[in-house]
């Protein structure tokens, strides 16, 4: 079995869409495939002479299966940024975080120049609460270099028992030092969602990944700010910025909770066949109340589906900065009983109207840039997924991501404040609301 995520490459995320596997297959049906299939053949001789040689003749003995898994993660490192091995253990640690729950310091990471590099901090856990910072790089842990090791490897290390405690040695950008922090590892409890009312007349909805729970996190609060605000409510503010993506299906079934039908999203493989679309079906739980939706250049993946799903149907407005960027879909790909998985790039996905976000992202119908305090600088940028050695080519002009700062005291925070003040009629903009599409007339 198969299952598809559109998270990036973190320490804090998994995959459960399930789909059905294709097993790859030659087809010998002309001189063509024939020859290369033979070719392939070669080449995979040269692998395996290689592979002999080197365990024979190393100056030290090489244990066969690191020779095997370092084979493995240089093909995969030379395909894309979110293509990668996991091996058994590191496959076990994904599927538990499915569930949004996981051991370690709470932050999404990947890797860069053979470092470490921070995406963002997720909210409320040690690695937020030490100050950890987007575009942190991390050149040591407890001492011990990072250059070298594969994420998995990177995000192992800084995985452990509760209470136990590592020592990060960070390089940020205007900073002349390298900072060393020690945090304290815990038990990662991702809330996914947290809801309240502005006021008494704005439900406020903020989704921090998607999760296997974030649905019905959605859904709930949905409901219980509804029933709070009565006849008084003026709409909804969905923020889905620095949310670094989660699961396929839980960004189709939040999308639809917004919507009363269309469809949210396709993703196309190689072949024509492989197209798969994704329609609403639950209806609009919202009773088509007003919707602003917070983005910004940290906002990707799950969260530019929705985002441009609801924008795409005219269903909301987007308000912030253009998003990451990451158009792609990984699928998790099982090896077998104690052999790991795949984490391969199988797909890209396309919002309703047929945009690929790929290396470009969604740019918000109104831009909200936020006052940056002169300590941070540059730092309250993120670079997007067209920074990302070897990222898939997107479509046309690629953009290089946007501001992802986010004050806070929510006082400050201007896009939120622009959100409340269109949907309480304070201030107008032309984008808000979105006019709704042409329908046919029914024949």
């Amino acid at each position: 079995m198969r299952k598809t995520s559109l998270n990036l490459l973190s320490a804090a995320a998994g995959a459960a869409l399930t789909l059905v596997a294709i097993q790859p297959r030659l087809v010998f049906d002309g001189s063509g495939a024939k020859a290369a299939a033979s070719d392939t053949y070669r080449q995979l001789s040269l692998l395996g002479d290689v592979f002999d040689r080197v365990r024979t003749n190393y100056v030290e003995r090489v244990d066969d299966s690191k020779l095997i898994e370092s084979a493995i993660n240089g093909m995969l490192a030379g395909l894309d940024p979110h293509s990668s091995y996991m091996d058994a253990k590191s496959y076990q640690d994904m599927q538990s975080q499915v569930g949004g729950a996981f051991g370690g310091l709470g932050m999404e990471v990947t890797i860069e120049d053979g470092l470490v590099k921070v995406v963002t901090p997720i909210d409320d856990t040690p690695a937020a609460k030490a100050g950890v910072l987007a575009n942190d790089i991390i050149s040591h842990l407890d001492d011990e270099p990072v250059q070298g090791l594969t994420l998995n490897q990177a995000v192992e290390k800084m995985r452990g028992a509760p209470n136990t405690k590592v020592k990060l040695k960070i390089i940020r950008k205007g900073v002349d030092k390298p900072i060393e922090i020690s945090i304290t590892r815990d038990i990662i409890r991702v809330r996914s969602v947290r809801a309240s009312l502005q006021g008494d007349d704005v439900a406020y909805i903020r989704i921090t990944q998607f999760s296997e729970r974030t649905t019905d996190g959605v859904r709930r609060a949905i409901g219980e700010l509804s029933t709070q605000a009565g006849d008084k409510l003026k709409g909804f503010v969905v923020d889905l910025r620095n949310n670094p993506g989660g699961l396929l299906d839980q960004a189709i079934t939040v999308s639809e909770s917004f919507m009363e039908r269309g469809e949210i999203v396709s993703t196309r493989g190689r072949n024509a066949e492989e197209t798969q679309r994704f329609s609403a079906r639950a209806g609009d739980l919202t009773k088509t109340k007003p919707i602003i939706v917070l983005i910004n250049g940290g906002s990707a993946s799950a969260s530019e589906i929705v985002a441009g799903a609801l924008q795409d149907h005219k269903r909301a407005t987007l308000i912030g900065t253009r998003s990451f960027g990451k158009g792609s879909v990984q699928t998790i790909i099982p090896l077998g009983s104690g052999n790991g998985a795949l984490r391969l790039t199988t797909a890209r996905y396309f919002t309703p109207s047929g945009r690929s976000i790929q290396a470009k992202g969604i740019t918000p119908d109104i831009e909200v840039l936020q006052d940056v305090p002169d300590d941070l600088g540059t730092r309250a940028n993120t670079r997007g997924e067209s920074s990302l050695p070897r990222h898939l080519k997107g479509e046309g002009q690629e953009e290089t991501g946007s501001q992802s700062y986010i004050p806070p005291d929510s006082k400050d925070d201007k896009a939120l404040n622009m959100a409340l003040d269109l949907l309480r009629g304070i201030k107008v903009n032309s984008a808000f609301p979105p006019t709704p599409p042409l329908r046919r007339a029914a024949k």
